[in-house]
């Protein structure tokens, strides 16, 4: 808004434009001028080159003079991860998006919500600056209609969020979601939809017909249709409309320049086995673009596109990298410390709350301090070269950056120092985004106190800080994969063909795992073409080896040098020297003594059935009805998480049942329907085919009588009544649980696994594949319930994964870990108990306790722990923790 203001005709010279005050913007313009002089502007063909839009841009981001640039570069495959564009709901007139000023659509509620946005966080009515206390969220904007027939995947949950975060902002206030189904089918998101209902969040299943605006108050008016058939009207502050995601017209454009195939919706037509591969081979494509998917699946692919690229590439591999080259190291060694200070605006984002020139005026009075200056964007490049530049003109030898979390950006400004000759450790960052501007947002003289506070402990630790530096370890280039399902049988592949010697360990007598009991996937594929086909790769590659009837017996080691014991089925054990290892040990069905399953012929598990289908068993042609009880298992206190493939799978039976014989009665009863993404169509399809679909939940289960036959009783929620239904056969779709042996598997690699016994990765999000352990990675349904295309692009990932450390001649080891001082150690065994990792060790010879640099993980429990204080955790030793203790209780003026 301050662009738009900043820009505004002079009568005198219809083209040019002045800079004007906020004064004279509000007492001699209205907004609407303001916008249209802004949208003048923009869309000018022939830019009058006033430059007020430069002169009033802080980073400096435009540069009148460039022109557009083709540039020719030969590449062996390409990667398309192109995005997508949201739906925009102005089309849904029916909502009154853009025509009430109360109606949002989530992306600009997000952009409210955030610290950084135009109201810093604070929620505000558009239309009167007030807080609003009944907001609406609006579900499938753009996703499961006549327009767009499939499900944008990531609404429910950006929508939980929203309505909680609207809590955290007004303790006082009511968030409603209306939808149809909540597809709360990722990991943990069930958990997240419980939480927003503890919080006080309320959800009405309705897809509300229009709004409507009360001209005096500007409220909103909701009609809506509840599943009983009852109308209703709901008057709310405000709006948020969950809009949907769209294939990215970019994209769509990208794709005809390459000559790939879309499909009928207009995302990237892909292979079902080979979910990252379009139709011109060497061109993959993640993320949203194949179909909407949230992030965690986004970052998985591309890891995964890598590890496909890095396949087709091996015999080119390295040939032509370049390795960065930095300058000597300085060797700072008695130098008194000269700290640099560099505090960051980042927009509105931080300066928005801080004064950020107090903070950096301030610094620069620090002891040790040479030099200190705010910039506006610490991390961009232009801010990264003036850092170096700093470091060489001043001979600064410390280094304290005062922005963001060093979670995310220490890995940067460490390489900007090497860049400049000094050595990475030498760094320290003040996290005054996270700790002072966000937390405090209401209150910028005491944020900006606390930033104050904040960087004089990091100049005090930045003083203490010594060099530190990293050594050459030697690397076993071999990998280990555990479970021969079809997630481990891809990743094994994966790394065989890009040359890695890799051991798969396989518990049964054959490869395959559970896919190879399934006839036909829902879009018809046949998985045990596809395992045979990619069996006899496997027996065909001469770097894998496969050991059937296997199981890991021992392991021990770190990153880039584990050692295994492999216990075959003749009792032979097998020493295995590797790298790296995949854990793809998969799932299984439970059976649950629920609904007569096990005691009636006539009731079956969703497996059962499977196998039933692929065997064409004769027993179906005498069945005249069928029903199938979703969440049988599931989605209550037992097994409180989605199995996320019995959706599918159900309906892909049910409308195979249909197809057999189309007078065939066949029912559904389920909690939620989970047909998330492009999976949508089939829900669709099964409803135009007849099959009967009824919502229950925990509060009204259906109950089954099997003596002999089987009846289904239930409540119908849309006809209000009891009803009971003779069936001929009942498929229960039961939970998916965790693999057996994933307990004992789970110690062994010491690994962790999550309350529901599936193993759980580093992050959610950003390391959705990876392990806390290093060289540890994790692949398929061990990682949780999920189809064939999601264990394939998974397995694909933790291969790309795994080959980044396997491509490596050697590894780095060092830097912040721990090191035992063995004229102190007594050798209590305290450290080698407490240690999550089990990384010391008693050494045989010295009889004291010893610390492997390549297997520390730096999390410093064991110095902790230590009675003796023998042991030290490099970058955080205690006359730096004291240095900083003692600066926070320093008294200042």
């Amino acid at each position: 808004k301050t662009a738009v203001m900043a820009r505004l005709p002079m009568p005198h010279l219809p083209g040019a434009a002045r800079k004007v005050t906020w004064d004279e913007v509000n007492s001699g313009f209205s907004e609407e001028q303001a916008v249209a002089e802004a949208k003048r502007c923009l869309n000018c063909a022939i830019c009058s080159e006033c430059m007020e839009c430069v002169r009033a841009c802080g980073p400096g981001a435009l540069l009148h003079g460039e022109r557009d640039k083709e540039i020719d570069v030969e590449v062996g495959a390409v990667v398309m991860a192109t995005g997508f564009d949201l739906y925009d709901p102005g089309d849904k007139s029916e909502y009154g998006y853009r025509r009430y000023p109360n109606v949002l659509s989530a992306l600009e509620y997000e952009r409210t919500l955030s610290a950084s946005g135009p109201t810093m966080g604070e929620v505000k009515r558009p239309s009167d600056g007030s807080h609003p206390k009944k907001v609406a969220f609006i579900q499938c904007v753009g996703s499961r209609d006549q327009e767009h027939e499939y499900c944008s995947s990531v609404c429910c949950m950006f929508a939980n969020k929203q309505a909680m975060l609207t809590i955290d902002h007004e303790p006082d206030s009511e968030p409603t979601v209306f939808l149809m189904d909540m597809r709360a089918q990722g990991k943990g998101f069930d958990a997240f939809y419980q939480r927003a209902k503890d919080k006080g969040v309320s959800f009405i299943r309705s897809r509300p017909s229009y709004i409507k605006e009360d001209p005096l108050t500007n409220d909103l008016l909701i009609s809506w249709e509840d599943e009983g058939g009852k109308l209703h009207e709901s008057r709310f502050d405000m709006v948020v409309l969950s809009a949907g995601l769209e294939p990215a017209r970019k994209a769509q454009e990208a794709a005809g320049h390459l000559g790939i195939a879309l499909n009928r919706h207009g995302f990237c037509e892909l292979q079902e086995f080979n979910p990252l591969e379009t139709s011109r081979k060497g061109v993959f494509v993640v993320g949203p673009f194949s179909e909407p998917k949230d992030i965690p699946d986004s970052v998985a692919q591309a890891s995964a596109a890598a590890a496909q690229v890095m396949t087709g590439l091996a015999d080119s591999r390295g040939t032509l990298t370049v390795d960065k080259e930095y300058p000597a190291e300085r060797d700072v060694t008695g130098e008194e410390p000269r700290v640099g200070v560099f505090v960051c605006h980042c927009g509105s984002n931080i300066a928005g709350v801080i004064d950020v020139e107090n903070v950096a005026e301030y610094a620069m009075s620090l002891p040790g301090v040479e030099y200190a200056t705010a910039t506006m964007y610490t991390c961009s490049s232009d801010s990264l070269t003036l850092i170096r530049d700093k470091i060489i003109e001043h001979q600064l030898n410390r280094v304290v950056v005062a922005s963001c979390t060093p979670r995310t950006h220490e890995p940067i400004f460490q390489d900007t120092l090497r860049e400049a000759g000094l050595n990475p450790f030498l760094f320290e960052m003040a996290n005054i985004r996270d700790q002072a501007s966000w937390v405090h947002h209401d209150e910028p003289v005491k944020a900006t106190g606390k930033a104050r506070d904040l960087v004089r402990m990091s100049v005090a630790r930045a003083r203490m800080l010594e060099p530190l530096f990293k050594i050459d370890v030697p690397l076993t280039h071999a990998a280990v994969v555990l479970g021969g399902g079809i997630a481990g049988m891809t990743a094994a592949n994966a790394l065989g063909e890009m040359g890695h010697e890799v051991h798969l360990v396989e518990r049964s007598p054959k490869l395959g795992g559970h896919v190879l009991e399934i006839g036909a996937t829902i879009k018809g594929g046949d998985p045990s073409d596809y395992v045979a086909a990619l069996e006899r790769r496997l027996v065909d590659n001469p770097n894998v080896r496969i050991h059937l009837e296997a199981e890991l017996a021992d392991f021990h080691g770190f990153i880039g040098n584990f050692s295994s014991i492999v216990k075959e089925q003749d009792g032979k054990r097998t020493p295995i020297d590797h790298g790296v290892v995949v854990v793809a040990t998969g799932s299984r069905e439970d059976r649950p003594e629920l609904y007569g399953l096990g005691e009636s012929p006539k009731v079956v598990s969703g497996m059962d059935l499977e196998r039933m289908l692929k065997e064409d068993d004769p027993a179906l042609a005498e069945i005249k009805s069928v029903g199938f009880v979703l969440c049988a298992g599931s989605l209550d206190e037992s097994h409180p998480y989605c199995s996320r493939t019995c959706c599918q799978q159900s309906i892909k039976n049910a409308i195979a049942l249909k197809e057999q014989d189309p007078d065939r009665p066949v029912y559904v009863w389920f909690k939620e329907i989970r047909t998330f993404g492009l999976l949508e169509e089939y829900y669709t399809q099964a409803r135009e085919l007849g099959v009967i679909f009824t919502r229950y939940d925990n509060d009204s289960l259906p109950q089954v009588s099997a003596n002999g036959s089987v009846a289904v009783a239930y409540r119908d929620p849309y006809l209000g009544r009891d009803v009971t239904l003779p069936l001929d056969l009942l498929v229960l779709a039961t939970p998916t649980i965790a693999a057996e042996g994933s307990s004992e598997l789970s110690k062994m690699l010491k690994v962790p696994l999550q309350g529901d016994g599936f193993f759980l990765e580093a992050h959610v999000k950003l390391r959705p594949v990876d392990f806390g352990s290093e060289g540890i990675f994790l692949c398929g349904a061990a990682h949780y319930p999920k189809g064939i295309e999601e264990s394939i692009s998974q397995a694909f990932a933790a291969a790309g994964r795994a080959a980044g450390i396997l491509a490596k001649p050697v590894i780095k080891a060092g830097g912040v870990v721990a090191e035992v001082d063995q004229e102190k150690c007594a050798a209590c065994l305290t450290c080698v108990r407490i240690c999550p990792y089990e990384v010391p060790i008693i050494d045989p010879v010295e009889k004291k306790a010893k610390i492997e640099a390549a297997a520390c993980q730096g999390c410093g429990v064991c110095v902790s722990e230590c009675p003796v204080k023998a042991i030290t955790l490099h970058h955080y030793t205690d006359a730096q923790i004291f240095a900083k203790e003692e600066a926070l209780f320093m008294e200042v003026s």
